[in-house]
């Protein structure tokens, strides 16, 4: 095919595949600067759900979850959630006949401790749709990010302008190499590397004194160029969070040893309402379980995180930090067991085991702004400003060029 048809070909891909993700880069842009702070703003926006960090003792599991039935009777507990070293996050769901799945009948979905004395910092209702209030402003603008809000529509939405966002990726990158010239066999080899790096040198470049056309154009080409890897690596990221089971795991499964995570696992029959197991019991076997795999694979247990009961798979999801884990916060070493009788099911550690699950936490941390520290939250906030960037700029270039295109047709025409 000729090298000038694949390019024009190239050029059309990046222009409509540009526009049908534009809005969805904006989106996700202006929201994922604001989440790379997202503890700090939880601080501001909600001081009284997450008041600032103190030394001090913190409950054990079991305790908490004593307190948070006594404070809640009429609900049942999915989630304990103690990896925020300021506070204890839990969620619930209604526990009467009348539920139907949904936690407004409660009237709050999350209950919020302080993790030192187990006293009630306040409670709060999510769900899709706009915030009520500065209480759920940061969920929402999280939901925002994730799905807009959409619930799985929004996530399928969202995935499918990732995979088209990594594919451009690639496209826009070719458009910015320099055209394919004729070579000449005369010429050394190195001469002709200068003069592609040369040739290229100029798409790296934004002449400040240009029109606002060329501006515009300089800034999108080289803007791209400069954090083009980061751009793939939040695309291709973002294709795992929302399109993990249809094509971020085959794809990652013809390269790398990937395991199903435990949310492959298939669903039971019946939503679990009373485990076997409860809660106090569940916290001694994840703990003995956790311990002896720590024995067994050569890593310690630095702090638990939560440990979330997923009733649909009838299992217990125990979360802790450890030395395999390599997040900034938090942790992501997970051990899954049956919420009937206990039976480890699945260990996952996030470096070390499987090289597939070693790839993903690192786009999953890189993702969420979670390593390298401080100057890397900043690179993410400010990256999320540039892809909104790109998009509008690329709005501008689209146009003008339709506009110039529409101003040379002869009077009569239909484009």
């Amino acid at each position: 095919m000729n090298p000038t048809n694949i390019r024009r070909a190239f050029v059309l891909v990046h222009r409509y595949v540009g526009l049908a993700i534009t809005l969805f880069l904006i989106i996700v842009g202006l929201t994922g600067c604001l989440l790379a702070f997202q503890p700090e703003l939880n601080r501001i926006v909600t001081p009284h759900l997450f008041p600032p960090e103190r030394a001090g003792q913190s409950l054990s599991l079991i305790k908490l979850i004593e307190r948070a039935e006594r404070l809640a009777p009429e609900a049942r507990i999915n989630l304990i959630d103690i990896g925020m070293p300021e506070t204890v996050m839990i969620r619930l769901e209604p526990g009467n006949s009348a539920e139907a799945g949904n936690p407004a009948t409660l009237g709050f979905s999350e209950l919020f401790l302080d993790p030192f004395s187990g006293d009630e910092l306040g409670r709060r209702l999510t769900g899709e749709g706009l915030p009520t209030g500065m209480d759920n402003l940061m969920p929402f603008i999280f939901r925002l990010h994730y799905n807009l809000s959409l619930g799985e529509l929004g996530a399928w939405l969202l995935g499918i302008a990732a995979l088209l966002w990594t594919i451009d990726c690639f496209v826009s990158l070719y458009l910015t190499l320099p055209a394919i010239t004729r070579t000449n066999k005369s010429v050394p080899g190195s001469q002709l590397r200068r003069s592609f790096l040369g040739r290229w040198k100029p798409a790296w470049l934004v002449k400040w004194q240009a029109s606002t056309y060329r501006l515009n154009f300089d800034l999108h080409r080289a803007g791209g160029l400069w954090v083009w890897l980061a751009l793939l690596i939040f695309a291709w990221s973002s294709v795992y969070m929302n399109l993990h089971d249809i094509v971020y795991a085959p794809v990652t499964r013809q390269v790398f040893d990937y395991p199903p995570p435990y949310w492959e696992l298939p669903k039971q029959e019946t939503r679990l309402k009373n485990p076997a197991v409860d809660w106090p019991q569940a916290i001694e076997i994840a703990d003995r379980l956790m311990a002896e795999q720590s024995q067994l694979h050569g890593f310690s247990i630095e702090k638990p995180v939560g440990l979330r009961l997923d009733r649909a798979r009838h299992l217990y999801i125990y979360t802790v930090r450890s030395s395999r884990d390599i997040q900034d916060r938090r942790g992501r070493t997970r051990l899954v067991f049956d919420a009937n009788n206990g039976e480890l099911k699945q260990l996952q550690l996030p470096t070390g085991q499987h090289s597939g699950v070693t790839v993903t936490m690192w786009l999953n941390a890189l993702h969420d702004a979670n390593v390298f520290g401080l100057p890397y939250r900043i690179f993410v906030s400010v990256l999320g400003l540039l892809i909104v960037m790109l998009a509008m700029t690329g709005i501008y270039i689209w146009w003008k060029k339709r506009s110039a295109r529409a101003s040379s047709r002869p009077l009569g025409t239909v484009e």
